[in-house]
């Protein structure tokens, strides 16, 4: 290639708008000085590189034509690709017309304005008009070279020129400014695109854009003009642009973007307002670019004005049958305090989507609000009334390459002809990210046919839904282990989740494979099943090994948008063996073959704002467990579980804190007169009590050889666990996508439920067998963590260590995670 190229060189002619005076025009992104569109071009060009206007061009080519008489013949030479009639189609005298100097400058100026001359002389000979054409050649390839950091098929989409295309030295130039915006908008200021015209057979032509990238234009400094409540450094981190650093390298906070300031400024709006400045303004946002033309200094120049608190909080209601005093109680601000904008806009949704669902789908309340500057003081007002009766017409779906319409239009809280409202808007985004299929997730309204009609368009941007996962942990007691699994969350594009996943160590192999159907039929109706085989050899700190093998039916659905119920059914082939002579009683009793066959229920409620990384709201869910439709167990298994997160946005003044509180407890009892294994008792450890092994805290029992010192973890009937969780941002690296993580953990384990009680020295001679840790005494750990979305894949490392544990439970320090999606 680089040869031919060379060869090619040596007919290189560069385009006239290319030369002035002799020299090439080589254009930088610098010379617009930060501008996001660089000059537009101009639409015709004189010989040697001076520019005309479309007067110039007809006078220069036209004038001087002999007045008078009619054009009998128009001939036309020159023209090879465009057809005569073409030609003439294009201009304004006709054969029998007056040569009239006004008509021929307008056929002129037609015929350059078709793009496909790039000369036109009109010459009269007799009454004969002869069009004398120099047609413009054919772009027979366009290449890039020099380009790195935006790539090829990035800058053919943004230029107009295409192969098979007439070249023009307009279209040219044009396209020479869009790959400078290109590079403006990734912060290459001082980039060089040079276009070289390569003249080949046949009147075509290889048009190269020749890039000269340079190095970033960074911001260097961000400063802060007529703060006096904030310093720079809490204001600096309110803005989404960044100082350069050296750990930006995954971040693009610091590249210098003019769109981005004017966001910037949206947000110190936002940050001021919510802190009492009703009056705040950003009176001016720039970027300088140095002298060096290395890096960009942006400086936003602000008046910060006095700071409100709220005074009188009034309602008014015109919704009829909705009296204002009825509204009292759903008001939650209060007199005297500083004035915030969010919470003012929060309280007016909660009583909009309130009254919305108590059958008054049009009401809108708006928040007005009256300054008194002299008494620093803002009176709200809550004016409650029936907005526009609006309702769905069409509903649209864009973006979907890989999800089908219908997976997305289930999620959806309404369907063509319902009424529309913006609290719709906000449950549909949230319940089509809750999905986990997509990016980024719009619903835009658009007019529909009358007044009253609304057609809303659902946007979607696909994402990888396919997930390659290795895990793994280490303890002291089964040292490393490690994890594969592969699923796909969007099967087809049908919303179907399917994996099978594997666990690997010297003491453990398992193997699941699950597919859930989250629209069975078409309905309200979660179903899937689940298969799997588990073997376990806990030599290392059991005496026994067990094996499962069997299956999970599972169904679901929905009572409204925050309450659900789902059932279960197991059934299960187990087997504990291999079991030592030294171990303890408890754990020879379980020796054999048991058949589990298991019904259970869960009802939740769930206020979250997001599944999938909840930042606020809560949830609680009850359940329970049946065991004994046939097969050895009997027993009676109760669970509940809440969870509550709060944001701590106000405070911190960062959507990436949040508190999180987790809870939950469990009991078991017998009936029936079953086995009482110990492999269905609950277990603490692990992930519900970070610092400890899997089940490595609670009741535990001694060998039934006197001179075995290990000890046998069985378990327990009762277990309750309570977790609290700081999520924050890591300084310097949060722009890297890592996030950290602070918890203490507690929890406890007791109630012994074997087959038979050895726990009397005296009666239960010679197999008595004492049991330690059954005790609800806590156990409490404390440690942090950090996640990663790193190129690679989300990586999970938590490091938890036990401040208060019960003698030989086992511990966990380090727990680690990997996965990358496909």
């Amino acid at each position: 290639m680089t040869g031919k190229r060379s060869a090619l060189f040596v007919s290189v002619c560069m385009v006239p708008f290319l030369f002035q005076e002799g020299h090439a025009v080589a254009a930088t992104a610098a010379d617009y000085s930060g501008r996001a569109h660089p000059p537009s071009a101009v639409s015709a060009v004189r010989h040697g590189g001076a520019r005309l206007t479309s007067t110039e061009i007809a006078s220069a080519h036209s004038s001087g034509l002999p007045k008078g008489g009619v054009i009998e013949e128009i001939e036309v030479s020159g023209n090879t690709r465009i057809e005569t009639n073409t030609v003439l189609s294009y201009m304004v005298v006709r054969e029998g017309d007056a040569f009239a100097q006004d008509d021929l400058d307008r056929s002129l100026k037609t015929l350059y304005a078709t793009g496909l001359f790039k000369d036109v002389t009109l010459r009269r000979e007799g009454n004969i008009l002869k069009v004398r054409l120099v047609e413009n050649p054919i772009v027979n390839r366009i290449v890039f070279e020099g380009n790195h950091a935006a790539k090829d098929e990035d800058l053919r989409k943004v230029i107009s020129l295409r192969p098979r295309a007439v070249f023009s030295a307009e279209s040219t130039a044009d396209d020479r400014q869009k790959i400078l915006e290109v590079y403006a908008q990734k912060a290459r200021y001082a980039a060089v695109v040079t276009p070289q015209i390569v003249k080949l057979a046949h009147n075509r032509v290889d048009v190269i854009f020749q890039v000269t990238e340079g190095p970033q234009t960074l911001i260097r400094k961000i400063a802060f003009v007529g703060n006096k409540a904030f310093g720079e450094n809490k204001l600096a981190g309110v803005v989404s642009s960044k100082e350069t650093a050296w750990f930006r390298f995954f971040s693009s906070a610091d590249e210098y973007n003019p769109d981005r300031l004017k966001y910037d400024a949206e947000l110190l709006r936002h940050f001021y307002l919510n802190n009492g400045y009703v009056d705040f303004q950003v009176k001016n946002a720039t970027g300088e670019l140095s002298p060096d033309r290395k890096s960009f200094y942006v400086t936003f120049t602000v008046d910060e004005g006095p700071r409100y608190r709220l005074g009188k909080v009034d309602i008014r209601s015109s919704l009829r049958h909705v009296p204002a005093k009825s509204l009292r109680k759903y008001v939650e601000l209060f007199a005297h305090q500083w004035y915030d904008g969010k919470a003012v806009q929060d309280n007016a949704t909660d009583m909009e989507e309130i009254l919305q669902g108590q059958g008054h789908p049009f009401a809108m309340v708006r928040p007005e609000i009256a300054r008194n500057p002299e008494k620093g003081v803002v009176n709200l007002l809550f004016d409650v009334s029936e907005g526009p009766r609006r309702y769905i017409e069409r509903i649209d779906v864009n973006g979907n390459t890989v999800t089908q319409d219908n997976v997305i239009r289930r999620q959806l809280p309404f369907a063509e002809s319902d009424p529309y409202t913006p609290s719709y808007k906000k449950y549909a985004k949230a319940a089509l990210q809750d999905l986990g299929f997509f990016k980024t997730v719009s619903i835009d309204e658009t007019p529909g046919s009358a007044q009253d009609r609304t057609n809303v368009a659902v946007n979607v941007v696909e994402k990888p839904t396919g997930e390659f996962s290795l895990g793994g942990g280490y303890s002291t007691d089964v040292g490393v282990i490690g994890n594969i699994g592969l699923k796909q969350h969007n099967l087809l594009g049908t919303g179907v989740d399917a994996g099978l996943s594997g666990t690997m160590s010297m003491w453990q192999k398992q193997a699941d494979f699950s597919v859930t159907d989250p629209a069975f039929l078409g309905r309200n109706m979660v179903v899937g099943l689940d298969l799997f085989g588990i073997e376990n050899k806990y030599m290392t700190y059991q005496n026994y090994s067990e094996s499962r093998y069997g299956l999970t039916l599972r169904m679901g659905y929905s009572y409204n948008r925050y309450l659900s119920q789902s059932w279960n059914y197991t059934l299960t082939r187990r087997n504990v063996g291999s079991v030592w002579d030294e171990s303890s009683w408890y754990v020879i009793d379980q020796k054999g073959h048991s058949t589990l066959s298991q019904i259970g229920t869960t009802l939740m409620y769930d206020r979250r704002d997001n599944h999938m990384n909840p930042h606020s709201g809560y949830m609680v869910s009850l359940g329970g467990d049946f065991a004994g439709l046939g097969g050895n167990e009997k027993y009676v298994r109760g669970k509940a579980n809440v969870a509550y997160y709060i944001p701590l946005d106000n405070l911190m003044n960062n959507h990436d804190w949040t508190v999180a509180f987790r809870g939950g407890v469990g009991y078991m009892a017998d009936w029936g007169g079953g086995r009482h294994d110990i492999i269905d008792n609950f277990y603490l450890g692990g992930n519900n009590l970070r610092g400890f092994l899997d089940g490595g805290a609670g009741p535990r029992s001694v060998g039934s050889n006197p001179g075995h010192s290990a000890e046998d973890l069985i378990g327990g009937r009762f277990m309750y666990t309570a977790s609290a969780q700081v999520n924050f941002p890591i300084p310097m690296l949060s722009d890297m996508g890592v996030k950290g993580r602070a918890f203490v953990d507690s929890g406890s384990l007791a109630g012994l439920r074997v087959r038979r009680r050895l726990t009397n020295p005296v009666t239960d001679q010679p197999d008595y067998t004492p049991v330690s840790g059954d005790t609800l005494h806590p156990r409490v750990s404390a440690g942090a963590g950090f996640s990663w979305q790193s190129p690679f894949g989300l990586l999970n490392i938590d490091l938890g260590v036990p401040v208060m544990r019960s003698h030989n439970d086992r511990t966990q320090l380090l727990r680690f995670g990997f996965g990358q999606q496909f």
